[in-house]
C-alpha cells in the first residue's frame, strides 16, 4: 500500500473556510493531520492611518457572527488611549450587550451546528445530518433553540438598533441609553430562555452519559487552560485578570491582560493563514493552551451566578473523572456559560442604574497605546492599538479567540484521525468525527489575521491550459 492523502474541504458547520489534510503511511495508519485556515482578512494592515475612534466600527466587520466581541474589545482599547474610566451605566450596558452576544452565539452553535452530530449521530446520512434534520426529528429543541438565539439578538437590537453590526460601543462609553420599555420587554423573555437552556443542558448531559467511552477517547488531552477571572477567581467575560493553569489545575500565571506580550508568543506556519499563539515561557510548541468555554471553566474556580455555579460544580465532578481535557466537554461548558449569560443579563437589567442617562465621557487622546481584552464566546480576544499624537492608527495587533485554540484544534484533529482511522479503512462518519473535533471549539475562521512576523506566501500563475507558468514565493 502506498502513502495516501485525504482532504476534507470544506469543513462544514463552522463559520468561515477551512480544510483538513490527513496523510496515511504505507500501512494505512495516520502519519500526520493538519487543520488549514484558508482565509486572510488583513484588518491589521488596512486599519493603519485610520482615526482610532473608527476602530470599534471597522473591526466589528471582521465577522458577522461575533461583531459585538470585536466592537467591545476595540472600544476598551480606545478607552485606554483616552485615559478614561467610563460611567457605570455605560459599563453595565456594554456588558449587557456582551451577554446578548453570548446567548445568541452559544445557542447558535449548540442547536444549529453541534446538535446534528449529537442528536442524529456521527454516522447519520449527511443529507439529513444538519439543522433541517434536527427540525424533523427534534422539532421542540430546534424551534426553542431558534427562539433562544433570537432572544440574545433582541438584547443586542434593543441597545444597538440592529441585531448584527450594531453601532453602540464607542470610545468613552456607549451611544445611547436603554429605555425602560425595552428593559421591561427584555425581562419578560427570561422564563422561556431559561427553560430552553435547561433543555439543552439536559440533552448534552444525557448524551455524555450515554457516550462516555467515546467522550474519553475523543481528543481528550492535557493542556494549559486560560481565561479571564475576577477577584474571587470566578469567570468574568467582560473584564478581569488573565489566568493560565496547568492540566492538573495548578496555577501557572495570572496577569493583567495588558501584559499579554510577556506571556503569549505568536508562531506562523506556511500552510495556514491563522496564527499559532503559545505560552511564551514554555515556548513553541510545548506552550499549547486552550481558551473558550472549556478553557475558562478549567482555569476558573467558579461562576458567580447561582444556577450556573451549581452546573459548574457538576461539571467539575464530571471533569475529574479523567475528562478535564475532553474536547467534547466544550459542548457542555458552552451551555453552562449560556446559563451564566442569561443570569448575568437578568441581573444587569434589574440594576437600578441600567436606564440612567450618563453613558459617555469625552477627552482627547492621552496615551499612544491601548489594549482591550474581553472573553468572546470562542475565547479570549485581544485588540492592541498604537496611535500617533493625533490619534491616527500606527499599528494594530489582534489575537482572536480562535487563534488561541489553533494549536489545540490541530492536536484534536490529529488525535481523532489516529483514533478512528486504521489500516486505511475510512467511512464518511469517521471524516465527520474529524470535522466534529474542530466544531468542538466553535471556530470563527473569518477572524483569522496576521500582524507580528511576516506571513509565508506562495502565488502560482497558470495559463488557460492548466500549465504552471510562474511562481512567486515569500518565506
Amino acid at each position: 500500500m502506498t502513502e495516501r492523502k485525504i482532504t476534507i474541504n470544506p469543513i462544514s458547520r463552522v463559520e468561515g473556510h477551512g480544510k483538513v489534510t490527513i496523510h496515511l503511511d504505507d500501512q494505512g495508519q495516520v502519519k500526520d493531520a493538519r487543520f488549514h485556515v484558508l482565509q486572510f482578512r488583513g484588518f491589521e494592515a488596512f486599519c493603519k492611518g485610520r482615526p482610532y475612534e473608527e476602530m470599534p466600527i471597522i473591526t466589528q466587520r471582521i465577522c458577522g457572527i461575533c461583531p459585538v466581541s470585536h466592537q467591545l474589545a476595540s472600544a476598551k482599547a480606545c478607552d485606554v488611549i483616552l485615559g478614561l474610566e467610563i460611567p457605570k451605566t455605560a459599563r453595565l450596558l456594554r456588558e449587557l450587550l456582551h451577554m446578548g452576544q453570548f446567548i445568541q452565539s452559544h445557542a447558535l452553535h449548540f442547536f444549529y451546528l453541534a446538535s446534528p452530530d449529537l442528536l442524529l449521530g456521527w454516522d447519520a446520512d449527511p443529507a439529513k445530518r444538519n439543522v433541517v434534520g434536527v427540525i424533523g426529528e427534534f422539532p421542540e429543541a430546534a424551534v426553542k433553540g431558534i427562539r433562544l438565539r433570537k432572544f440574545g439578538q433582541e438584547i443586542i437590537r434593543a441597545l444597538g438598533g440592529k441585531r448584527v453590526h450594531p453601532a453602540f460601543s464607542v470610545p468613552g462609553g456607549v451611544t445611547n441609553p436603554l429605555n425602560e420599555k425595552d428593559r421591561d420587554r427584555l425581562l419578560s423573555g427570561f422564563k422561556e430562555a431559561y427553560e430552553t437552556c435547561q433543555l439543552g443542558l439536559d440533552l448534552i448531559k444525557s448524551w455524555i452519559e450515554k457516550n462516555m467511552e467515546e467522550v474519553k477517547r475523543f481528543a481528550n488531552f492535557d493542556s494549559i487552560y486560560a481565561g479571564l477571572v475576577d477577584a474571587n477567581g470566578h469567570v468574568n467575560l467582560y473584564d478581569g485578570r488573565m489566568r493560565m493553569v496547568k492540566a492538573d489545575g495548578q496555577g501557572l500565571a495570572e496577569f493583567d491582560p495588558a501584559e499579554y506580550l510577556d506571556y503569549i508568543g505568536e508562531h506562523v506556519e506556511p500552510w495556514s493563514y491563522l496564527k499559532f499563539p503559545f505560552y511564551k515561557p514554555l515556548g513553541w510548541p510545548e506552550g499549547l493552551y486552550r481558551v473558550g468555554p472549556l478553557g475558562r471553566l478549567n482555569a476558573a474556580s467558579g461562576l458567580s451566578t447561582p444556577l450556573a455555579a451549581a452546573e459548574y460544580d457538576k461539571f467539575r465532578q464530571t471533569a475529574q473523572n479523567g475528562l478535564k481535557g475532553g474536547s467534547l466537554l466544550y459542548h457542555l461548558t458552552r451551555l453552562i456559560e449560556l446559563l451564566y449569560a442569561l443570569e448575568r443579563a437578568e441581573q444587569i437589567l434589574k440594576d437600578s442604574k441600567v436606564c440612567d442617562k450618563e453613558i459617555k465621557m469625552t477627552a482627547p487622546p492621552s496615551r499612544k497605546e491601548g489594549i482591550g481584552v474581553i472573553e468572546a464566546p470562542r475565547g479570549t480576544l485581544i485588540h492592541h492599538y498604537w496611535v500617533d499624537r493625533n490619534g491616527a492608527m500606527e499599528k494594530a495587533n489582534l489575537i482572536v479567540a480562535t487563534g488561541h485554540n489553533n494549536m489545540a484544534m490541530n492536536r484534536s484533529v490529529e488525535l481523532v484521525a489516529k483514533e478512528y482511522i486504521n489500516n486505511g479503512r475510512i467511512k464518511e462518519g469517521i471524516l465527520n468525527r474529524i470535522e466534529g473535533a474542530i466544531r468542538c471549539y466553535d471556530p470563527c475562521l473569518s477572524c483569522a489575521t496576521h500582524a507580528l512576523g511576516q506571513m509565508p506566501l506562495k502565488i502560482e500563475v497558470y495559463n488557460p491550459g492548466g500549465e504552471l507558468i510562474n511562481e512567486l514565493r515569500r518565506e
